[in-house]
């Protein structure tokens, strides 16, 4: 029998009038966007429908603003979607997915995402991380462009996000990961970019961060979800309190392996994949990662009103 997962965007999805639709048209949707500026003592609301994109791109707004825009989307459209046999977020999503599994309250989420914003942000001064894509390169040659800039520099670079098939994401200090593109190209990369990103995220940069986080998280009221979990630092299904708040503590620092999230997915029987929230990101990478393995899935964004039509 077929499956349903339902699936949560990271940063990097935002765009400013984000959830603007949603909360015009459904009164459910409106009112997580209240809470939000209630939960955070500031108008969320006014910066996620006016912007400006620069003050929206700041980690510790975009956070919550993405976040907000899932559980609006969840809030809105639950009672008219298949129910998840499995939820997953990339990163931030995380949180998303838990909220929407009942795992964690909305305001606890809004107001820790904000805080998670703030100690990624800090955790590195800005120039001294950085963040780049690798696409057309195996794991084997992107841990060894690494290892080579690494020794060169002195300095950390690794892989960060395993997005997809020849889609890796490293990470670490902007001197070793300029040395990593550099390795990068003489093994053959097609092609290779930094990112525009202020700090490095899921590297061991992020220790100071998760420190920060730690407590915070440790303070927080989990329950037991709807469906499990596949959480990012393991690429395994949880179902546990501890255990979700654990892969929270873990996923600062450690990769986030989506590849192998969507591989468990797919392998667990899920044919329809929901995106709930801002964005087409990981719906076009399950459709790709689909089509590699042969295999027909539906998988859909829905983060306005006029997306319930793509369901039929």
């Amino acid at each position: 029998m077929s499956k349903v997962a339902w699936l949560f965007p990271g940063q990097g999805s935002q765009a400013v009038g984000m959830g603007m639709a949603l909360a015009a048209s459904e009164p459910a949707a409106r009112a997580v966007l209240e809470d939000a500026d209630a939960a955070l003592g500031f108008r969320l609301s006014q910066l996620m429908a006016e912007g400006p994109e620069e003050a929206l791109k700041l980690t510790e707004h975009t956070q919550p603003a993405i976040l907000t825009h899932s559980t609006m989307a969840v809030r809105a459209f639950a009672h008219r979607l298949p129910r998840p046999d499995f939820a997953a977020g990339h990163s931030l999503g995380e949180y998303s997915a838990l909220v929407a599994l009942g795992a964690l309250s909305f305001h606890e989420a809004v107001t820790t995402v904000r805080e998670r914003g703030r100690a990624m942000q800090e955790a590195v001064p800005v120039g001294v991380g950085a963040m780049a894509a690798l696409l057309g390169m195996s794991l084997a040659d992107v841990e060894a462009s690494c290892a080579e800039a690494a020794a060169a520099t002195g300095k950390i670079v690794v892989p960060a996000n395993f997005n997809g098939p020849g889609q890796i994401v490293i990470a670490g200090h902007a001197e070793a990961v300029d040395a990593a593109l550099e390795a990068a190209k003489a093994r053959g990369g097609r092609k290779a970019m930094k990112l525009p990103v202020s700090a490095p995220f899921h590297s061991p940069l992020m220790e100071p961060a998760k420190a920060r986080m730690e407590p915070i998280l440790r303070g927080l009221a989990f329950k037991a979800p709807r469906c499990p979990l596949v959480n990012n630092v393991d690429a395994a299904a949880v179902s546990g309190p501890e255990a979700l708040r654990d892969g929270l503590i873990r996923q600062i620092p450690g990769a986030v392996r989506w590849e192998a999230t969507l591989s468990f997915l797919l392998d667990q029987g899920v044919t329809t994949f929901l995106e709930l929230g801002p964005g087409k990101v990981l719906s076009g990478l399950v459709k790709r990662q689909a089509k590699e393995r042969g295999m027909e899935v539906v998988a859909v964004n829905l983060g306005t009103p006029e997306d319930l039509a793509q369901l039929g």
